[in-house]
């Protein structure tokens, strides 16, 4: 079988980490939309003292570290592919075409997401990835691990460009001032994020490439060690990298100066790829405490059951699920729109951002029991395996002749 993986094969742990990491980046996107005279890290710097706590566990926690999960699991996908091509006999040229089709339809569908409604759209810069990706399948173990420690030593080095630098608030292709308006402000941006954002999540999805080689996400019980020692050793570093930043936004200690910013920023972002590893493990391994219980047991078990099954719903819809997202911070935040930016605080924006994804999880939970995969996700399985569909139906339409 060289289609995409059914429902019913579908192992619990990845689409588990899928759902939860989409809470993790509706956090952290919907902070940078909160209107600031000065921001720092993505963060008012005249907010309350409520708006100062809810910033720094957000900057310890989520942002920088939401992102590089995305990667892991973005690089498991592939190998997932890759593997059950191989097992279906085809040759790697095919697999190749076949996983440029899926970059493709990324970089236009993020693209138009760019566009229409959310400039810091990440899915065109993974169809770049992809799109090069392809020529890391047939690395060995050693290359894969060489490479993405290259590159992650390359983000922890000095920038100016740190995310954590102070500056002015969002500029106009973020927040834009019209309709007609917002096109030339993002087309200028836009191809710089899909053409350069790229990079930092090699690392994450090369080693969610190993990872899948091995099925370490889809098989806990044969990695428990490793699955555990990441997840303690990911998030302790992600932690203690994130705190320089992150006590700086909960106003704990003065804005470092600028020399030393290009410091603690890289420290921030790089600790926070393993961060990522660190919440895909720790997610994984709570998956698997939970794929023992059924819809139908009594009590709590089961209210466990149906909420574990709902937010897999949302990692197996994760393209539509992020989507939707995007759609509430255009309505909430754009200007000539609801243009809330100025009204809501870091606080309250994080409390839409969690509604929004229960919204989300209450959707995907509707399309699980309608056994429907989500528009977007359909979208991209009937581009990505159209030789295989359309083999299938000749064949079908061969037996019933």
């Amino acid at each position: 079988m060289t289609g995409p993986t059914g429902m019913s094969e579908r192992a619990l742990g990845p689409d588990l980490a899928r759902g939860f990491m989409l809470l993790f980046i509706a956090l952290a996107n919907s902070h940078y939309f909160v209107y600031g005279d000065r921001v720092f890290g993505g963060f008012p710097v005249a907010g309350s003292g409520v708006d100062r706590v809810v910033g720094m566990v957000i900057s310890t926690f989520v942002d920088g570290r939401a992102f590089p999960m995305f990667g892991v699991l973005f690089g498991y996908g592939v190998a997932q592919i890759v593997r059950r091509q191989r097992e279906a006999g085809r040759d790697w040229w095919p697999i190749r075409k076949l996983l440029w089709r899926r970059s493709l339809v990324l970089v236009v569908l993020g693209f138009a997401h760019a566009m229409l409604l959310y400039i810091g759209d990440i899915l065109a810069a993974y169809g770049v990835l992809l799109f090069l990706g392809v020529w890391a399948l047939r690395w060995k173990d050693r290359w894969l691990f060489i490479v993405a420690a290259f590159v992650l030593i390359l983000t922890a080095l000095p920038s100016g460009d740190s995310m954590a630098t102070a500056s002015d608030a969002a500029d106009p292709s973020m927040l834009p001032p019209n309709f007609l308006g917002q096109f030339g402000d993002r087309i200028i941006v836009q191809p710089f994020i899909a053409g350069l954002g790229w990079i930092g999540f090699v690392t994450p999805f090369l080693i969610g490439l190993w990872a899948g080689r091995r099925r370490i996400l889809e098989r806990p019980a044969e990695h428990l060690a490793l699955l555990r020692t990441t997840a303690i050793a990911g998030l302790t570093i992600a932690t203690a990298g994130a705190l320089p930043v992150s006590l700086v936004v909960g106003g704990v200690i003065d804005q470092p100066s600028d020399h030393a910013l290009t410091m603690l920023g890289p420290l921030h972002d790089a600790s926070g790829v393993l961060g990522g590893f660190g919440y895909a493990a720790l997610i994984v391994l709570i998956a698997r405490r939970l794929s023992d219980q059924r819809p139908g047991d009594q009590g709590r078990g089961d209210r466990q059951s149906h909420l574990t099954l709902a937010i897999a719903a949302v990692g197996q819809r994760s393209l539509t699920c992020y989507l939707s997202q995007s759609v509430v911070w255009a309505v909430v935040f754009t200007p000539y729109l609801l243009d809330l930016s100025r009204t809501l605080t870091t606080t309250t924006t994080a409390l839409l951002a969690v509604a929004t994804w229960l919204a989300t999880v209450w959707l995907a939970d509707r399309m699980r029991r309608a056994n429907y995969r989500g528009p977007f996700e359909i979208l991209i399985r009937r581009i990505t395996y159209q030789e295989t569909i359309a083999a299938t139906r000749s064949r079908s339409s061969g037996s019933l002749a």
